[in-house]
């Protein structure tokens, strides 16, 4: 049975769903995210605490315990923590509250068959724990952290705190050097504007469907149904709401521990949502059993690796191995008729090898009415070299006028103490998109003071040969002065884009000739 504290008098912003684990109605209060009062103090406390548990992980490093294993570790003592906060109830022999009165190898041996035991349960909560195993053979410093985590009522911070605290990990193993859980964050910033800018609004219809085929820990999801609770302001009627929460979103994510966290981060959110355990580019047909759906908004891995063929797919227009190429076609696919989609791609998609190609199909099928070019940095520190952009674009309708936004150009480059990003670094772009999801709404060079903001029509797109990244106006003033050059480390993968394009290049020619060989073969040898 699964219930809660606080059944009755929650005020504010509410949501109704049948709970993942035991099929008993809750409401639960919904937690927004964003700033507010006291948002530097909340910012503050975070970086606190992760800094207590990121000094916990090098205790543990003694023990063989590694990066990535500690912060899946941690993740599952979070997640039982921040249950019992929520007043759910599960078996009773599993409750925080019982692991913390153990100590010694009472605990560890309890903490193991915890892991099991979960993972044995029926629906969400099994999904979570499959396949949890303790780490942890030294009951002294599995004591000490269970003793940290109980000091701090999680819950109560009115944040994504779970997040914040996997993201603030990260970010400490990315800054040390060190291997990491093989995972970055998605800017929780960035993915706030482009919500902002989609409205993926499930009140609109019935059926309505919000998809991450690359979900992660799940932030576009969350993000999207905390915007729906500011509108709505906790307004939602009872059946709306659970056929909200119950049927409307879902993603695809490829790694088990980004998976595992992306269901944690829902259930706390009171989302019921599926995350398919699988490759959406090359399983499509294991991992979308939802067929199309009305909104798409993802960040699809950046680099090369694991795509080493082309996808054997009849939805495909493009035979590609490129991995981001491959993203915006399976976007166009999953879509539904007039849905919309936001997709960040790096700068390369824009221009490598076959992306003209991939283009030119997506303004035919769709209508890409919107380009955002991200400040340099935004990916600090997962990745602070790579350019990236978000592309717009609605199925259904072909491409008349492509509109652009240069947020990167002449922009200091995002830093994470210096310079972080803000969402004041979208400000104007937000405005210039306008109120109409769909790219329809009056739109104006003139909008941006700076002349950041400027339409190219379809003529001029191809053109190019459909290369978008080509579209360019601004003079980039950094390249005139010396003391502004691009650091070492943009530089480096400015060269390893150019490169990864020209090998696809090479391999493309390649594959060229050897076919042609084959054709040619027999007829050189009749002349012979």
């Amino acid at each position: 049975m699964l219930k809660t504290k606080n059944e009755k008098g929650i005020k504010g912003n509410v949501s109704l769903t049948s709970s993942p684990l035991a099929g008993e109605e809750i409401i639960t209060p919904s937690p927004l995210m964003g700033e507010g009062e006291g948002g530097g103090e909340r910012r503050k406390s975070m970086t606190d605490i992760v800094g207590k548990l990121w000094g916990f992980c090098h205790t543990l490093r003694h023990d063989g315990i590694d990066y990535g294993d500690y912060i899946e570790q941690l993740t599952y003592l979070l997640f039982l923590k921040m249950i019992e906060e929520k007043g759910a109830e599960i078996p009773p022999q599993y409750a925080w509250s019982v692991l913390r009165e153990k100590s010694s190898v009472e605990l560890t041996d309890h903490y193991a068959a915890t892991l099991r035991g979960l993972g044995e349960q029926p629906g969400m909560l099994g999904a979570i724990y499959a396949g949890a195993l303790s780490r942890f053979s030294n009951p002294v410093n599995l004591k000490r952290l269970v003793n940290l985590i109980d000091e701090i009522e999680w819950t109560g911070l009115n944040i994504d705190v779970k997040a914040a605290a996997y993201e603030g990990l990260l970010e400490k193993s990315a800054s040390e050097g060190k291997k990491g859980a093989g995972q970055y964050f998605t800017p929780r910033i960035l993915i706030q504007s482009i919500v902002r800018c989609v409205k993926p609004d499930p009140r609109k219809k019935k059926g309505f469907t919000i998809h991450d085929p690359a979900a992660g820990t799940g932030g576009f999801l969350v993000c999207a149904y905390e915007w729906l609770i500011e509108q709505t302001k906790g307004g939602l009627e009872r059946e709306e709401a659970r056929r909200i929460l119950t049927s409307t979103y879902s993603g695809t994510e490829l790694v088990h521990r980004p998976r595992r966290l992306a269901l944690m981060n829902l259930y706390l959110h009171g989302i019921q949502a599926n995350i398919y355990l699988g490759d959406a580019i090359y399983e499509p047909k294991r991992v979308l059993k939802d067929g199309g759906y009305d909104c798409v908004m993802t960040n699809p891995p950046f680099g090369t690796k694991g795509a080493n063929q082309a996808p054997n797919r009849d939805d495909f227009t493009v035979a590609t191995s490129n991995k981001q190429l491959n993203f915006v076609q399976h976007v166009i696919s999953v879509l539904k008729p007039g849905g919309r989609a936001a997709i960040v791609v790096p700068d390369n998609v824009l221009f490598a090898d076959q992306a003209g190609d991939v283009f030119k199909i997506l303004t035919e099928d769709c209508d890409l009415h919107t380009v955002l070019r991200l400040p340099n940095g935004t990916f600090t520190p997962y990745s602070p070299g790579t350019k990236t952009n978000v592309v717009f674009f609605t199925k259904g309708y072909s491409t008349e006028n492509t509109w652009i936004y240069d947020a990167r150009t002449n922009v200091p480059r995002i830093t994470k103490k210096d310079r972080p990003l803000t969402s004041h670094h979208f400000t104007e772009f937000e405005a210039c998109y306008g109120s109409d999801p769909n790219g329809h709404s009056k739109r104006d060079s003139k909008d941006s003071k700076e002349d950041r903001w400027r339409s190219f029509t379809i003529n001029e797109v191809k053109e190019r040969d459909f290369k978008i990244d080509s579209l360019k106006w601004l003079k980039d003033e950094s390249l005139d002065d010396m003391d502004e050059l691009p650091e070492p480390e943009e530089l480096a993968a400015d060269a390893i884009s150019e490169l990864e394009s020209a090998v696809q290049e090479l391999s493309s020619i390649i594959s060229m000739l050897e076919n042609n060989n084959e054709v040619l073969d027999p007829v050189f040898k009749q002349a012979k």
